[in-house]
Formats: C-alpha cells, sequence, structure tokens
C-alpha cells in the first residue's frame, strides 16, 4: 500500500513538473512573440514620417500652449507651475493625435492582407493585440518624455511641486493609453484608417465633454444631480482632472485601466469573429 502511494506521489509531482515546465515555455514564447511584434511596430512607425510629423506638431504645439500669450500664460501668471498652461491641452491634444496614431493599427493590416498571414504565425490573437498595444503607447511615452525641457525650465525659474507635475505626467500617460485601446477598437472595425479616425475622436470627445465643467453644469439646470454624477463619472476629463492637481486615487487609475482594457477586449472580440 505504501509503495503505490509512494508511486502516486512520483507520478503527481512529475505532472506538475511537466505542467510547470511547458506553461513557462508559452510564457517564453509568448513574450517573444509580443517582443517581436513591439519591435516591428516601432520600426514602422520610425520608418515612416507619421511619427515625425505627431512628434513634431505635438512638442510644437504643446511649448505654443504652454508658453504662448493668451493660450497658457506661463510668464505673465508669474506662477511656477504646470497643471493650467501644460496639463490642462493634454485632453485635447490627444482627442486629436493619438487616433492619427491608433488608425492604423488594424486597418492597416486588413488593407495589405497582413491580417490574414498574422493570423497563420504562430502567435495568438491576443499577443498580437496587446503587442500593437504596446508598440503604440510606448511611442506616445517617447513624446511625452520629450517634452522634458518644459519641466526643466520651471524648475530653473521657480520652485513647482514636482510630485504634482509627476502626477500630471501619469494621468497623461494613462489618458494616452486609454484613448489608443479605443482607436484599436475602432480600426479593428473599418478599413478605412478615416472612418477609424473620426470615431475614435467622436468617442474620445464624448468622453471628455461629459465630465466639463460648462457641461456639467447645463445637465444640473434639468438632469437630476445622480445622474449628473454618474455622467461625470463616466468621463476622462473628471478622473484625468484628480491626477492634474496631485492627487493619485485608486478609483481614477483604475477607471483609465478599465477603459483601456475594454478597448483591447473589444478589438479581441471583434477580431475573433472576423
Amino acid at each position: 500500500m505504501s509503495a503505490r502511494q509512494d508511486l502516486r506521489q512520483l507520478v503527481t509531482r512529475e505532472n506538475i513538473r511537466a505542467v510547470t515546465a511547458l506553461r513557462y515555455a508559452q510564457t517564453i514564447t509568448a513574450l517573444r512573440n509580443i517582443r517581436i511584434i513591439i519591435a516591428r511596430e516601432l520600426y514602422s512607425y520610425f520608418c515612416s514620417p507619421i511619427a515625425y510629423i505627431f512628434l513634431i506638431i505635438f512638442l510644437g504645439m504643446m511649448g505654443l500652449f504652454t508658453f504662448g500669450d493668451n493660450l497658457g500664460n506661463f510668464y505673465a501668471r508669474g506662477v511656477a507651475d504646470l497643471e493650467l498652461p501644460f496639463f490642462t491641452w493634454h485632453p485635447w491634444l490627444f482627442m486629436v493625435l493619438v487616433p492619427a496614431i491608433g488608425m492604423r493599427l488594424w486597418s492597416e493590416e486588413r488593407n495589405q492582407g497582413t491580417l490574414e498571414l498574422l493570423c497563420t504565425m504562430p502567435i495568438t490573437l491576443w499577443q498580437a493585440v496587446l503587442a500593437k498595444y504596446l508598440a503604440g503607447i510606448t511611442f506616445l511615452g517617447i513624446a511625452l518624455l520629450l517634452t522634458f525641457p518644459v519641466v526643466i525650465s520651471v524648475n530653473y525659474l521657480g520652485d513647482p511641486d514636482n510630485g504634482k507635475i509627476f502626477c500630471g505626467y501619469l494621468g497623461s500617460f494613462l489618458m494616452a493609453g486609454a484613448f489608443l485601446a479605443i482607436s484599436s477598437f475602432t480600426s479593428s472595425l473599418s478599413r478605412n484608417q478615416i472612418i477609424s479616425f473620426v470615431l475614435t475622436m467622436v468617442i474620445c470627445l464624448l468622453l471628455i465633454l461629459c465630465g466639463f465643467p460648462p457641461i456639467i453644469n447645463m445637465l444640473l439646470q434639468w438632469t437630476p444631480g445622480w445622474l449628473v454624477d454618474i455622467v461625470r463619472g463616466m468621463s476622462v476629463f473628471t478622473h484625468y482632472s484628480s491626477l492634474q492637481r496631485g492627487v493619485i486615487d485608486s478609483r481614477d487609475i483604475i477607471y483609465f485601466l478599465s477603459l483601456t482594457g475594454f478597448g483591447l477586449g473589444s478589438t479581441l472580440v471583434v477580431l475573433k469573429n472576423r
């Protein structure tokens, strides 16, 4: 009886080791596939004029909006702070510029006929969706990092709250990631990149406006307060504004991650049914 129990335990241990080794190999393979697609996507970004046009427009407009007269009024305000002159403009810029980056994620694959080829490769669909998203968010992160001269300038000219600036950048990064996930979803719906661009921009605009103070004040005049609170809670603007003020609230983080997860999950569902 004891010999049988020892044999069963040995077989069980061997099975556990085999399953663990298989899962480890699958994880390594998945990470390698994701890394390959990320490298390919980043290469395609910087081998086309889209990336450079995006960076020039984004950095140029951020400089103009931050330091320009009658816009950011950074010097006229006389305050070493980036909340109003810098971070306030990010939702409106990302609403236009992020869809320009994300519109090609899947529309281009379908137009070139490479989506079918991608599906025949030893790569699962979720790996492709995640890798393309990570490549896009990496590019957007690079764009945000290139605004570091603004941070250096404000620290040189005064004594800002760098913790608050960090929160502003965190909010911008999370918001850009959420917009990119939405763009990935709309790109999977149509072969036409223009349709994807316009649809994403409209969705992002609605997500901003449903928490924009003038819109909220208008809704309060003829809508119950509890309904307005629900609408406000669905807005990107509401959660971004909280981070912009230097407050890291888990509800804001969860909101942006949930929106991103919804966009990527919807992309996966659409592509599986194609």
